[in-house]
């Protein structure tokens, strides 16, 4: 019999409802956890207090958004975690330092159980248990809406019954989680792939079709992280926030995509992430600036593996881990200065300045000075083609060759 569940709260309706839910089913107290990554919002303390007011025995409230921004977001970035190419693991990326923050509070509690409120078709039931077996392989896991059979309908209808102290409001159509990294909607009228977003799905970035005069900013890298904005030093945690801001009103950072969930459905999915994708993009271009030929070549393959292990909820798994000291490794020499033009839902950079530059202007110069050696090219090409000559003259020989 489990004795007391340790809930992740986020103060809605859902969780909210799912105190009362979980003590009834299983006879347990519930204690709750309240982590803030960024997601704006209520103040803690508010959300502590209704958490109490909700039937909580506990709450265990953290400001997680230094830690985040830190520990999950800068490895996202030095990554270039783009899945499908699109979207920069906004939501993966927070489930397991919400997850560590649960484990922390299971200790905290003397609770054997922990429990999230995702439903049985989404990616995050994934992440958030993966990541408590890797972290406390003791605890077990339940799910309300899951396992407990909380619809939405009957968090509305328990809620009301109860006089519980929170908004019991079926008007809002979407799914959101937000974080500093960024915004993620579903659900309602998205769920018809045809029907474009609407002006009310957005709050993370102003509408790209009628920008502000163009804003032009230089970030400042030092081993692959952003230490500088315009000459200012700056924090991680500040430099999101503040191309959030900037690159947010350039209506900067919208997705939307059909996107594969590791549960095997296609769902739609629109994100904002103004900040994450400048950083991003500003971060890419010092690579190649930075970095040597076959190394990025090759990154460009672990960075691929290391977004689709932290999609699929691995971001504690050993492979993720070794991948980690890679990237870190090829991080050595990403140092410099990135400008960029942010306008109209576009972030273009213009300007690129590294000590460590593998760039020599001498050797890509086609003017006066420079050092290229063009007589070497003749036999490079040679050699380098070799290869490909000698198998294209065994297809002559055998009747196989090009028809021209």
């Amino acid at each position: 019999m489990t004795n007391r569940v340790v809930l992740a709260y986020s103060g809605g309706l859902d969780t909210s409802v799912a105190i009362g839910w979980i003590a009834e089913a299983t006879g347990a107290d519930v204690f709750c956890v309240a982590v803030d990554v960024g997601q704006g919002g209520e103040d803690l303390d508010v959300i502590r207090q209704r958490a109490m007011d909700c039937g909580a025995k506990d709450a265990y409230v953290a400001d997680a958004r230094d830690e985040f921004a830190n520990e999950y977001c800068m490895p996202a970035l030095k990554a270039n975690a783009l899945y499908m190419d699109r979207y920069p693991v906004v939501s993966a990326i927070s489930r397991p330092v919400i997850t560590k923050h649960l484990a922390i509070a299971a200790r905290k509690f003397g609770a054997d159980t922990v429990a999230h409120g995702c439903t049985g078709k989404g990616n995050d039931q994934v992440r958030f248990e993966v990541s408590i077996t890797s972290l406390a392989p003791d605890l077990k896991c339940i799910a309300p809406v899951r396992d407990l059979a909380l619809t939405r309908d009957k968090a509305i209808d328990y809620a009301e019954r109860n006089n519980l102290p929170i908004v019991t409001t079926k008007s809002n159509p979407f799914s959101i989680d937000q974080n500093v990294w960024g915004r993620a909607v579903e659900t309602g009228f998205l769920e018809d792939i045809w029907n474009a977003p609407t002006k009310d799905v957005y709050n993370y970035t102003d509408d790209p079709a009628f920008p502000p005069v163009a804003d032009e900013v230089v970030i400042t890298f030092r081993e692959g992280l952003p230490v500088a904005i315009d000459g200012q030093s700056v924090t991680p945690l500040q430099a999101i926030q503040e191309m959030n801001r900037r690159a947010g009103a350039q209506g900067i950072g919208r997705i939307d995509i059909v996107e594969d969930r590791l549960v095997g459905i296609k769902s739609r999915e629109v994100y904002e992430a103004p900040g994450a994708m400048a950083l991003i993009a500003a971060h890419q271009e010092l690579e190649n600036v930075t970095i040597e030929r076959e190394q990025a070549r090759f990154k460009k393959m672990v960075d691929q593996r290391w977004t689709e292990l932290v999609y699929d909820g691995q971001w504690f798994s050993p492979l993720k881990k070794s991948l980690d000291t890679f990237v870190d490794d090829t991080q050595r020499y990403v140092s410099g200065d990135i400008r960029m033009v942010l306008h109209g839902g576009r972030a273009t950079v213009t300007g690129r300045r590294s000590e460590t530059s593998l760039y020599d202007f001498n050797l890509a110069t086609y003017d006066e000075g420079d050092t290229f050696d063009q007589s070497q090219a003749k036999g490079f090409i040679e050699i380098f083609g070799l290869t490909s000559k000698q198998a294209a003259a065994r297809d002559v020989r055998f009747g196989n060759g090009v028809q021209l």
